[in-house]
């Protein structure tokens, strides 16, 4: 990915807040779209990198620090069997929006096992972009996490 913007332009910071983790080390390259995506949109962007359903202990000192800094919106990158995404949006009440990537194998392989157990997920609040869809992810949480911003600065320009 690359930016190309005049020396003079400069980003206008919105207030919106996303936060990003990802499953594994694999996926960071997924998330690093998502995150100049948010960025270049004006948000502020949180991330926490490898921090999977393999060593569950690693997501809990990350989410604490998302929970306080209130983020608007949590974009969660995961391969594999993409368990991620449904075990974080059963604990917190930040939208979550899903992103499969195309890590894996076997007869799940290359992002639809991720995507499928993504579509199925049972807890509430995760939306699902494609297979690999970082810059997708980032667009809409930005989206979000811009909105959110929005009235909150509208809120508290009435006090």
């Amino acid at each position: 990915m690359v930016i190309i913007q005049k020396k003079s332009f400069e980003v206008k910071k919105s207030g919106g807040k996303v936060a990003i983790l990802t499953a594994g080390t694999s996926d960071i390259p997924i998330a690093e779209e998502a995150r100049i995506i948010a960025e270049e949109m004006g948000c502020e962007v949180m991330t926490a990198y490898d921090v999977g359903v393999a060593g569950i202990h690693r997501v809990f000192s990350p989410l604490k620090e998302i929970i306080e800094k209130d983020a608007d919106v949590l974009i969660v990158i995961t391969g594999r069997e993409g368990a991620l995404p449904s075990l974080i949006s059963g604990i917190i009440d930040i939208p979550v929006i899903a992103v499969p990537t195309s890590i894996g194998y076997g007869s799940g392989g290359k992002g639809v096992g991720a995507l499928m157990a993504m579509l199925q997920a049972c807890s509430l609040g995760i939306a699902i972009v494609n297979i690999d869809g970082g810059v997708a992810a980032g667009a809409v949480a930005s989206l979000i996490a811009n909105r959110m911003a929005k009235f909150r600065r509208a809120e508290s320009d009435k006090s």
